[in-house]
């Protein structure tokens, strides 16, 4: 096995160490996502009690991590995460990313950054040749997010590649991202404003070698072999022609788009792919990808993505294609998570519709499909001013508002939901949003095969078992939503996208047999596609044992009080919600799936496993 290299930086004292990742750990969670739990759990214990962290101290540990496959030729391996704990939410944090920073930071000589502590001044740290550098950024303070970029590639020269923040992560604002390029976002969770508070402006690669793999040769038969079998794929053939857009004209016919805060559950045509197609001029790929899924548009940027049209569009009542897609330039130059930008301020209108706030607070009316206070409001949002200072608290800002406010917000365990789509119809949707460890979010575990009545025999052969086909009942769906959480937790330590993921929208992508092959010719592991399973249970089970650490319990996997009191209004969802009894039935059954109690611990000697895991990390406690 190919050695995995982890730099740990102190912001504050200057101490760089560099030192070989454990072996045994990168067997247990193999990279990325997985090996970031495991460091971030061990980081917050060495800095005491976990629920005292403030999110935006030095003691929040940020980590970087790359995917065990990303940067060599594995179909589409280009992602890492990004990870501590959530200044958003208060509890884990994480995002994933794509792009081409990952593949340069392992190239330039590391896996891995556990970042701690913070920079008297505005600071970057440079990746160059397996040597670390912490560097002075003052004049990058303030830049918006391609300038930072460019700026730092005449500093350092051609090959340079950045993850920067932008204003609203400097600012601190709850849901900033980390950038890279034009659009790539590690948004979830507001890691970008955890890099704000550490005064770390950017992390730059260059130089460096080829990624070292066990067997090259092989390894590139496997490419060719699986990359065929990928452009064989329909969906990955519609992808690479209008990308994620293709989602929202499905999702809104059906009367599943999240519209007017999930007042409404459908919107206008003008959001369709066939017209953002029209402002797109080449459609672009990352490291390693056989996807091409991401739109160049001509207005200046990259996207929209299905959620940005979703989130940006029909959740606040704006329907000119142009506006959205200009919204959706302005939060990645300013460095902001486009779900939570786009589900805050639907709530703040919703609020404001309501009589809840009014123009005292505001300074103005918020109304739905009013393009220019949105875009002015997004710009406040990332420079902390006005109304926009208030929103800048994401789900935080609850406290400036009145009690039943609450009511009204669409989020699960203080993270906005990401997905524009409106879960009440599908409960299997329902009920990843509501187990998923970071919060609201559809990409740990979303179960988009259910959308798809597959014949039984091939639904029982993927997970496992014979399982209802009713995608709106409430059977079977706690089988079906563990099987995902396995395999995209496999997915992101591997460091792949999803949309080459077995499962997530097609069962004809790359799954566990898949990716053993390319671990044994890129890393030189062997396992089983069982044993591979694991690693995603593992993962599974430090995120909830994080969690755990910060308090949270069965409680807290539930739904907003929309989805369970509120019928849908409209077409063929007319009806629809999540019924409470029922939606308790599918945790229970998702629990035993997970093999946790019934109050959604996990087993003593699995937790025991992980404990003797961590012990193997050194911290600076």
């Amino acid at each position: 096995m190919s050695e995995s290299t982890t730099a740990i930086i102190n912001l504050t004292t200057g101490e760089v160490r560099v030192g070989e990742t454990p072996p045994e750990l990168v067997r247990a969670y193999l990279g990325g996502r997985g090996l970031n739990m495991a460091y971030l759990r061990r980081y917050l214990h060495a800095a005491g009690d976990p629920r005292q962290v403030d999110p935006l101290g030095p003691d929040n540990p940020l980590i970087f991590g790359a995917g065990l496959l990303t940067g060599t030729i594995a179909p589409n391996a280009a992602r890492f995460n990004v990870s501590a704990k959530s200044p958003e939410s208060g509890i884990l944090g994480d995002a994933n990313c794509g792009g081409f920073f990952a593949a340069a930071m392992r190239k330039a000589g590391f896996d891995r950054l556990v970042i701690l502590g913070r920079a008297e001044r505005p600071s970057l740290i440079l990746l160059e040749d397996g040597r670390v550098h912490v560097q002075d950024a003052s004049d990058l303070w303030g830049l918006e997010n391609m300038p930072a970029q460019n700026a730092l590639k005449e500093r350092f020269g051609r090959g340079t590649i950045s993850a920067v923040i932008g204003p609203a992560g400097e600012n601190k604002v709850r849901m900033a991202g980390v950038m890279t390029g034009q659009k790539n976002t590690a948004g979830r969770g507001g890691m970008g404003a955890v890099m704000g508070s550490k005064n770390l402006k950017a992390v730059v690669a260059r130089g460096g070698k080829a990624i070292a793999v066990a067997q090259k040769e092989t390894l590139r038969a496997v490419r060719i072999q699986q990359q065929k079998y990928l452009k064989s794929s329909k969906i990955v053939q519609v992808l690479g022609h209008v990308g994620t857009p293709l989602l929202y004209e499905v999702s809104n016919r059906l009367g599943a788009i999240r519209t007017r805060n999930s007042q409404d559950n459908y919107f206008e045509d003008s959001l369709n792919a066939e017209e953002i197609e029209k402002y797109s001029d080449k459609m672009l790929a990352c490291t390693s990808c056989v996807v091409h899924c991401r739109h160049r548009n001509t207005l200046g940027g990259e996207g929209p993505e299905y959620s940005t049209i979703g989130l940006l569009g029909a959740n606040l009542g704006i329907a000119p294609t142009d506006q959205v897609i200009t919204l959706n330039n302005l939060v990645n130059d300013l460095g902001l998570d486009a779900s939570s930008v786009g589900t805050i301020i639907a709530w703040a209108m919703e609020l404001y519709q309501r009589g809840l706030i009014g123009d005292d607070l505001t300074g103005g009316p918020l109304n739905w499909g009013d393009y220019e206070t949105v875009h002015g409001l997004i710009e406040d949002i990332a420079h902390r001013r006005g109304f926009g200072d208030v929103l800048a608290e994401s789900t935080r800002a609850i406290r400036f508002f009145p009690p039943e406010a609450q009511d009204y917000l669409i989020a699960v365990k203080g993270l906005p939901q990401s997905d524009p789509h409106d879960v009440r119809y599908f409960k299997g949707f329902a009920l990843g949003i509501a187990v998923a460890s970071r919060g609201a979010d559809h990409l740990r575990n979303r179960p988009t095969l259910e959308v798809f009545k597959l014949p039984d025999e091939v639904r029982e052969k993927i997970y496992g078992r014979p399982n209802d086909p009713d995608p709106t009942g409430y059977k079977d769906k706690g089988l079906i939503v563990a099987w995902g959480d396995d395999i995209f937790a496999v997915t992101d330590s591997l460091g792949i996208c999803k949309f080459v993921t077995h499962g997530f929208n097609s069962p004809h992508l790359l799954g566990y047999d898949h990716f053993c092959d390319l671990i044994a010719a890129a890393a030189g592991l062997k396992f089983t596609p069982e044993s591979l399973r694991e690693v995603g249970r593992r993962a599974l089970d430090t995120e909830r044992l994080i969690n755990a650490d910060f308090g949270l319990s069965r409680a807290d996997d539930t739904l907003p009080k929309r989805y369970f009191d509120d019928p849908m209004p409209a077409r063929k969802t007319k009806g629809h919600h999540v019924d409470r009894e029922q939606f308790q039935r599918m945790l229970d059954e998702y629990y035993e799936e997970r093999g946790w109690d019934a109050d959604g611990r996990v087993p003593t000697e699995r937790q025991a496993e992980i404990e003797g895991l961590g012990e193997r990390l050194e911290t600076e406690d």
